[in-house]
């Protein structure tokens, strides 16, 4: 593991991969959260850090989720 760490620390190609990485996924996953109102997917995404992993599970699978809506009451 330290060996890994340490090629990640050396080179600096690598970090900027993995940066811009993290940095697309984590935004579209926050522009996804803010635009359907979803404070509590919000502020887990814009603090917890996993390498895009929660940010890609958000996307593909929570975001697509519709929210309940109550039922209308057809009474006038």
């Amino acid at each position: 593991m330290s060996d890994l760490i340490q090629v990640i620390n050396t080179n600096p190609y690598l970090n900027l991969l993995i940066a811009s990485w993290v940095l697309s996924w984590k935004g579209v996953a926050l522009w996804k959260a803010a635009r359907r109102k979803q404070k509590w997917w919000f502020i887990p995404l814009l603090v917890i850090n996993t390498v895009g992993l929660f940010e890609i599970v958000y996307i593909f699978i929570f975001s697509k989720i519709k929210p309940k809506r109550p039922a209308k009451d057809n009474c006038v």
